[in-house]
């Protein structure tokens, strides 16, 4: 039967698409796998707000009837409305080690996207700033993040291949949590200078109700903080909405911070998690009937903390928010016994925050890259 590119029609093929990574990664010692019904609420009209402005369009490869190879075009209005582009977004691409399998998946997501009157497409990237984002181009025997996706190192030939190129790069850093005793001193009098200089407050949740009250506050702050941030594109209000309810009550709140003025006017936030990277292993994409537990017992398990997200009020920066908040962090960290943390990708033009990593001599073991390509 040959080669043959099939585009998702229904239910069915959704799920052969969902669940092809973790077959062609099956028992992969550095694959994170999603959770299934994660990945099919994404592409989910009803239940994605995303796609109040956005469009998409889902294709397989098979060869002799197995499929070998998938992608997502995805046409995100409002972000060609911002930056002034008409650009067409890939992702969810994953492949056997065939140039023609790569070639196919390519030519039939440039020519939908050249349909809609695109001239440019760019990728890994997904619907929103929250999606996974970047091809891993070094680190290959790293283990992956929750918030990351993993691909062999025969994915970047294949891509420059059908004609991209580099756009921006992404790193990731791991740092060893320091004892209590450390802790670099220099953080230390900078975040108490800048507590009493100021006359911050750092929120102190007694529960998860107190920063679910909060909620919109923070996701407001997420909005505004990677607003000048490469690719970012603001959220609905849809959107907040979803993922306040998503993901907000899953948070410990030992591993949130967040600071105030004097207004008790939330200026910055930091948000950290036990690592579930082991536990979604164990889990193979499914909740039940384990997966759930193993879960649970990873956010109980103290040896990696994955940063998530953190922001700060553009009028407070500079002023010391994030040295506060990234001691505070440090403190909880060596408090529960963390060994190493994982600081989840960042624009290798953001130097001001790699620049606070280097307090704590961190190893930078991973880099991802977005690429673009005239069509």
């Amino acid at each position: 039967m040959g080669w043959e590119i099939r585009e998702v029609q229904d239910k069915r093929d959704l799920k052969r698409f969902v669940y092809f990574p973790l077959q062609l990664y099956r028992n992969h010692p550095y694959f994170v796998p999603p959770l299934i019904s994660d990945e099919i609420e994404i592409f989910s009209l009803s239940k994605n707000p995303a796609y109040e402005n956005c469009e998409s369009k889902l294709f397989m490869v098979y060869y002799n009837n197995s499929c070998v190879g998938r992608i997502a075009g995805i046409i995100s209005h409002i972000a060609n409305e911002k930056y002034l582009e008409k650009n067409l977004r890939f992702g969810w691409f994953d492949t056997i080690n065939q140039e023609k399998s790569a070639e196919l998946l390519f030519s039939a997501v440039e020519s939908w996207g050249k349909e809609r009157g695109m001239t440019t497409c760019t990728g890994p990237q997904g619907f929103t700033d929250l999606d996974p984002t970047g091809m891993l181009v070094e680190g290959f025997e790293e283990l992956g993040t929750m918030a990351t996706r993993y691909n062999d190192p025969y994915y970047p030939e294949l891509i420059e291949k059908c004609g991209y190129k580099k756009l921006i790069d992404a790193l990731e850093f791991q740092t060893k949590v320091p004892n209590q005793k450390d802790i670099p001193e220099s953080l230390v009098k900078s975040a108490e200078w800048v507590k009493k200089r100021y006359n911050y407050r750092i929120l102190k949740f007694k529960n998860k109700r107190e920063a679910l009250q909060r909620g919109m506050e923070l996701i407001n702050l997420v909005d505004e903080s990677y607003a000048e941030l490469y690719g970012t594109v603001p959220l609905t209000e849809k959107q907040k909405n979803y993922y306040i309810k998503k993901y907000l009550p899953y948070i410990q709140t030992h591993f949130m911070k967040a600071v105030t003025d004097e207004k008790d006017t939330l200026i910055g936030f930091l948000i950290t998690v036990p690592s579930l990277s082991r536990a979604l292993q164990k889990a193979r994409g499914k909740l039940f009937p384990l997966g759930f537990w193993y879960l649970l017992k990873a956010l109980k398990t103290y040896q990696v903390l994955d940063f998530y997200l953190a922001g700060v009020k553009k009028e407070y920066r500079n002023k010391g928010v994030d040295i506060l908040m990234v001691y505070e962090i440090t403190k909880t960290a060596t408090e529960f016994g963390f060994s190493y943390s994982e600081s989840n990708p960042e624009l290798e033009t953001n130097k001001k925050i790699q620049n606070e990593w280097k307090l704590f001599k961190p190893r930078q073991h991973k880099r991802r890259r977005i690429y673009f390509k005239n069509i």
